[in-house]
């Protein structure tokens, strides 16, 4: 159905690609928020939506076995001057021909590539991933592996990272407990951290999320408010069941790691937020069944774009200021076409033809594995 489907749309995609110009290959600053809620939405729909490659795994475009990678998924992304590392989740090195979603030998909770790429119309090609002493795709920070029934931690997720100056920050949930599809219980979750250019990672101490609140799976974005930079987190409990809340801190490595440092958004009067350093006073920003998602800027749109999957459809929709008023969810993938699609990651950097058309990747339970897409916005 994935073939059939691309087969369709690749004669308009091929066209758009003979005639686009990159936008956000660089990746840009703090973007300066415009809080005037009351400008009107303009996204109408998308697009020419096109698989353009396989990321990971057998028949891919990278060579992922030469590191130990049969299956993964996830694939956020985090930009350190012109390279991306990509954040992979659960990873097996060894999987059978017929094996659907996470299973397999050699089991690692998570794996990062990088990349120099900067033409993201033929997909991303890795040039290098974080490898252990043999040359084998090494974890960030390895999860305790416990049985899935004692309640102890199956794994550690890497849900999203950030850049402060030249210190790489990735926000990871411990998963306690997997449950029916979409439902999963965690510990915890906390920031690692790599001051050498993502080479070696170390735990944060002192700044963790509980299990059951409203900040284990984040998307980020680096914010400019009232002249102060932030990063803004946009938030979901452990699973696909739960709504939006939003925190921020101060864009410093102090800040970032001072639980203290961190406020919540309580609300907005007119064009003023409102935030407090009490994550209990954090309001839902957007309601509904979200799972994992990925928030940016869009300069096609001058709004904001948020991401994520939803009852098995990748969702697409627009904010007014970062806090919203949210438009509509769009629908940008079906499960219908593509079974089993989760996790819809964006990235500023990988936009083309002036911010219209978005690169983003996405993740198929059966292969278990990451793809390459592309859609294009459409406004009046």
């Amino acid at each position: 159905m994935r073939r059939a489907a691309l087969v369709r749309i690749l004669a308009g995609a091929a066209a758009v690609a003979s005639v686009v110009m990159f936008a956000g290959c660089s990746p840009g600053g703090a973007v300066s928020i415009n809080t005037d809620p009351n400008r009107p939405f303009v996204l109408k729909g998308v697009s020419g939506v096109t698989e353009i490659a396989q990321l990971t795994g057998p028949d891919a475009m990278n060579d992922t076995a030469s590191v130990g990678v049969a299956g993964t998924d996830l694939g956020s992304m985090v930009n350190l001057g012109e390279r991306t590392f990509f954040l992979f989740g659960d990873t097996f090195g060894e999987r059978a021909p017929d094996a659907i979603g996470g299973q397999g030998d050699f089991w690692r909770s998570n794996v990062m590539a990088w990349s120099n790429d900067d033409d993201p119309t033929d997909g991303i090609s890795f040039d290098g991933w974080l490898e252990d002493d043999i040359g084998l795709a090494a974890p960030i920070i390895e999860g305790d592996h416990d049985s899935n029934e004692i309640g102890g931690e199956v794994t550690k997720i890497p849900t999203y990272g950030f850049a402060i100056a030249e210190t790489l920050y990735v926000s990871y949930m411990s998963v306690k407990h997997w449950g029916e599809p979409g439902a999963w219980d965690a510990n915890f979750a906390a920031l690692v951290k790599s001051t050498d250019g993502g080479e070696s990672w170390h735990p944060v101490d002192g700044v963790q999320w509980p299990g059951e609140s409203n900040f284990i799976q984040v998307g980020t974005a680096n914010v400019r408010e009232s002249g102060v930079d932030y990063i803004y987190f946009w938030s979901i409990p452990a699973g696909r069941f739960g709504g939006v809340q939003l925190m921020r801190v101060p864009a410093d490595e102090e800040s970032v790691e001072s639980q203290g440092a961190y406020e919540y958004f309580t609300g907005a009067t007119g064009e003023k937020p409102h935030w407090s350093h009490e994550m209990a006073d954090a309001t839902t920003i957007v309601d509904g069944t979200i799972g994992e998602l990925s928030v940016m800027h869009s300069e096609y749109l001058d709004r904001w774009v948020m991401t994520y999957s939803d009852a098995g459809n990748a969702y697409i929709r627009e904010g007014i200021t970062p806090w919203g008023p949210w438009g509509d969810p769009i629908e940008l993938i079906s499960r219908s076409d593509y079974p089993g699609l989760y996790s819809p990651y964006l990235n500023p950097r990988y936009t083309s033809d002036d911010g219209r058309t978005i690169y983003f990747t996405l993740s198929l339970w059966d292969p278990y594995n990451v793809f390459w897409f592309s859609a294009e916005l459409e406004r009046p």
